[in-house]
């Protein structure tokens, strides 16, 4: 059967949750003795009385929802999109010690990769489902989370260019990174067989991660939002003739059975994830860090290279560069020769680099860059994850 990739009729998850049979609400209450602002997103359901926990139950979190819902009014003085802010940083900062749990934004369901990698990031923490990429950065943003843990490349599929995109127009700070091993699963109904599939459904990364095996079972790719989203699909609508590409904890989640393990092409797929909060963090030279910066340059012979000679000429180490167009930006004059069609598109440049900012040879590095660089900004200055995912 030849292997086709088309959209699946999967319901939004923000459709799930404003569906009035779930009957979903959502409060915002401030505890003065923890001082924290806790956010329960729960629903009630004719299965409630299984004696599951609400955080079993919780899906996406719809954050214009939760803005409309906001208890404390708006500053005058602050701009439209601005939310109040009832913590400081200094408080915020002492949740920890007074031990409370760390509420991590990550993208997607229950079951989903990114949650098993905010619980390895932050052990113990609140893992909050957000629907998209966007609503885990403005929910850091809002206040309504204290970080977001979030994947930005993967050693397979390369880089999700949405979050470098996303980097740039919020302003939040990179303060770690986590490498997690996905070990992709093909997930079914019980009582179903490989043999009673026709199709399969995952993310897109997912499906090209596995395209060796799904391909030799003759399934049709549908792509989804995310892997967990297609394990739960597959068990609410209890498909007979599909399956999914999801983790092991998406099946025990959603009780489907597995019928193959490790089906990814490559046994060596890790995704790379950054941890993203409000504030950065001061850069130690303790332990091994990396930086993040993203700059963009005059079109000119050499100019790349100029750039990234003023780190090679310090010994410092580049572990990634990754071009971005730059959008909503006038383009160049055009060239002669093609009438009508720009001489070159502007580009950004996101590169890592392993050095601490608190290092002199980083700060030197990018005060050289910057006497050249048309922008310049630094993403976040980290501990480098050197361990096994």
């Amino acid at each position: 059967m030849e292997a086709t990739t088309s959209r699946s009729p999967i319901t939004p998850l923000h459709s799930q949750i404003k569906n009035t049979n779930l009957n979903p609400f959502f409060t915002l209450k401030l505890l003065k003795r923890r001082r924290k602002i806790p956010l329960h997103a729960r629903c009630s359901s004719s299965s409630s009385s299984s004696g599951k926990s609400n955080n079993q139950k919780t899906d996406a979190i719809e954050l214009q929802k939760l803005i409309e819902d906001y208890p404390y009014e708006f500053n005058s003085k602050d701009s439209p999109s601005s939310l109040p802010r009832p913590l400081t940083s200094a408080q915020l900062s002492n949740l920890t010690s007074e031990g409370s749990r760390l509420r991590v934004a990550y993208q997607g369901v229950r079951g989903a990769y990114s949650e098993s990698a905010a619980e390895k990031a932050y052990p113990n923490c609140e893992a909050v489902p957000c629907e998209q990429f966007d609503t885990a950065f403005e929910a850091v943003e809002k206040w309504l989370v204290d970080r977001a843990v979030l994947p930005i490349e993967n050693s397979l599929g390369g880089s999700i260019h949405r979050n470098y995109d996303l980097l740039l127009r919020h302003r939040l700070h990179i303060v770690g990174e986590v490498k997690l091993a996905i070990r992709h699963c093909l997930l079914a109904n019980h009582g179903v067989e490989v043999k009673d599939l026709n199709r399969v459904l995952s993310h897109p990364q997912a499906l090209a991660q596995c395209e060796n095996t799904l391909t030799k079972l003759g399934l049709v790719r549908e792509a989804v939002d995310d892997t967990a989203g297609a394990a739960k699909h597959v068990a609410f609508h209890k498909l007979m003739d599909a399956g999914a590409v999801a983790s092991m904890t998406a099946a025990k989640i959603y009780g489907l059975n597995i019928l193959a393990q490790d089906i990814q092409d490559d046994s060596d797929n890790v995704t790379r994830f950054l941890m993203l909060d409000r504030e950065p963090i001061i850069p130690g030279i303790d332990k091994p860090f990396k930086t993040s910066i993203v700059f963009s340059l005059d079109e000119g012979p050499g100019m790349l290279f100029k750039a990234l000679a003023v780190f090679a000429m310090r010994n410092i180490n580049l572990t990634k560069i990754e071009s971005r167009p730059l959008q909503k930006q006038a383009l160049p004059t055009p060239d002669d020769n093609a009438p009508g069609f720009p001489k070159y598109f502007p580009y950004l440049f996101y590169v890592d680099f392993e050095a601490s900012m608190a290092d002199e040879r980083a700060q030197n590095a990018l005060g050289h860059l910057k006497e050249f660089a048309t922008f310049m900004r630094v993403l976040g200055s980290y501990p480098a994850d050197n361990g096994l995912p």
